[in-house]
């Protein structure tokens, strides 16, 4: 790994100097060799015993600064002034092909000032499920932290029970939360807050770095990244069960995978997380805790935004009152492309409700009815589809075929461009959970399957009906748990 750490050189409140600490056996899972090479490291060193125990925490590859990063952050909208990297230690930050910028976190790495009363390590469940459904979400097109390898540490953790621990090597972008800004912000450190603001701005947003004002910038490119963001969970049925503001990235990527979930049967209404008692993050009200999220941003930022306090409480309500549309803008751009459409004509507005409707009332499968869509879309349907729309749809398919003809496209092209965003695989619960269940018996053959068949979740064959197929009623997964 050629690390070139920018976070450890900024002043020391922002982090605590930290070493992983150490695991008693660690052994190899898997790698991700494809994002290793795309950020330079080599594969054959990874997966050889010295990459092994770096991803263990039990030795430390040359150039790494370790640190654990202070944050705080509105958990389920309780305001907790000092939360912090509790089970996570940052190695450093290395260059990809693309010139960009990584973070290689290391996830279950043990206590660290921050860890709140916690043990610091991870259950081996909560790690498959992240490198699955992180990998799966990539290969969607969703930006997500990725998974670069991950591995057993011969170590127990206790939660209900005993389990098998295990270490994540998490990547990217970076790992500055909305929740970093508002540490600074909520201890009047200005000084920290305007250091880390021009930090974002040259790390993410380099065309902004000679903005007149950085903070209504930075402000005004997160919120249309979350816009982006969140309109593509939508899209996909995705929920991700834990939208604090400490789990908010500023690059725009989705992060902490643990209770979340892709939607079977669609449900607006849908919760996983079983730390979300009230129902706070449900699928449907995404959307709007970007938004309140987005406004905590926003009166973190406000010292900056303008001298006086009126003057900057106007510069961010304004800006904070155009995220509806934006998210509007993005979401309908995403479902206009799910149903075949590449422009937008003023009935889509009822249409796509109306289709969500029908999928609601009738509990369809989410991804399956958008991808019979696609089908539909190329006139020459397979034999025997994964799904079937109930009578009840047949006045709105014919809405929908007149809608299409009012496009520029035709019927091949209108098909190969909903199977590029439609797609017949998505790490299903069930499928999950069998693979963690599995995996604590020592058998990762599911695990491996799916992680790597997920990695082309618009390709579909007769062999992957049972990747694809919806959960028997005795299979449904009704709770997905984080790893704390």
């Amino acid at each position: 790994m050629k690390f070139d750490n920018s976070y450890a050189r900024l002043p020391q409140r922002f982090y605590v100097r930290q070493s992983p600490v150490a695991v008693a056996n660690p052994d190899l899972i898997r790698v991700n060799r494809p994002l290793a090479e795309y950020l330079g490291i080599d594969t054959g060193w990874l997966e050889s015993e010295a990459g092994v125990q770096v991803i263990g925490g039990n030795r430390l590859p040359d150039g790494a600064d370790p640190i654990a990063t202070v944050y705080a952050g509105h958990q389920f909208g309780s305001w907790n002034p000092r939360l912090g990297d509790g089970r996570a230690i940052l190695l450093g930050e290395v260059i990809a092909a693309d010139d960009q910028r990584y973070d290689i976190q290391l996830k279950g790495s043990g206590l660290t000032p921050f860890s709140r009363g916690g043990d610091g390590r991870a259950p081996l469940g909560p790690i498959l499920r992240e490198y699955i459904v992180s990998e799966a979400m990539a290969a969607l097109g969703i930006p997500t932290s990725r998974t670069l390898a991950a591995v057993t540490t011969g170590e127990s953790v206790y939660r209900e029970q005993k389990l098998a621990g295990g270490v994540l090597a998490r990547v990217a972008k970076s790992h500055i939360r909305i929740g970093t800004l508002q540490f600074f912000a909520s201890v009047n450190d200005n000084d920290g807050l305007k250091l880390l603001v021009e930090h974002v701005i040259a790390r993410h947003y380099p065309e902004h770095i000679e903005a007149e004002n950085s903070a209504l910038a930075l402000l005004q490119q997160v919120m249309h990244r979350q816009a982006s963001l969140i309109a593509r969970w939508q899209g996909t049925g995705f929920i991700h069960g834990v939208m604090n503001t400490d789990n908010m990235l500023l690059s725009g990527e989705t992060i902490d995978h643990g209770p979340c979930a892709f939607m079977d049967v669609y449900d607006s209404a849908a919760v996983y997380s079983s730390i979300d008692h009230g129902g706070r993050y449900a699928y449907r009200n995404q959307p709007a805790i970007a938004h309140w999220n987005l406004a905590c941003l926003a009166q973190t930022l406000m010292p900056l935004l303008a001298p006086a306090a009126e003057a900057a409480g106007e510069i961010a309500q304004q800006t904070l009152d155009e995220f509806p549309a934006l998210y509007l803008q993005e979401y309908l751009g995403v479902l206009r492309h799910k149903l075949g459409l590449s422009t937008a004509q003023q009935d889509d507005e009822t249409l796509i409700p109306d289709f969500l409707d029908l999928l609601e009332s009738n509990r369809c499968d989410f991804t399956l009815a958008f991808r019979r869509l696609s089908e539909l879309a190329a006139g020459d349907a397979p034999a025997q589809p994964l799904f079937e729309f109930p009578e009840s749809f047949r006045p709105w398919l014919t809405r929908w075929r007149e809608r299409c003809t009012r496009e520029s496209i035709n019927a091949t092209q209108r098909h190969a461009q909903m199977t590029t965003i439609n797609p017949a695989l998505i790490p299903r619960n069930h499928l999950v959970e069998a693979a963690i269940e599995r995996a604590y018996a020592d058998d990762y053959s599911l695990f491996h399957r799916l992680t790597e068949r997920l990695t082309r979740p618009f390709d579909y064959a007769p062999g992957d009906a049972d990747l694809a197929t919806p959960p028997q009623p005795d299979q449904i997964v009704r709770q997905t748990f984080c790893g704390t």
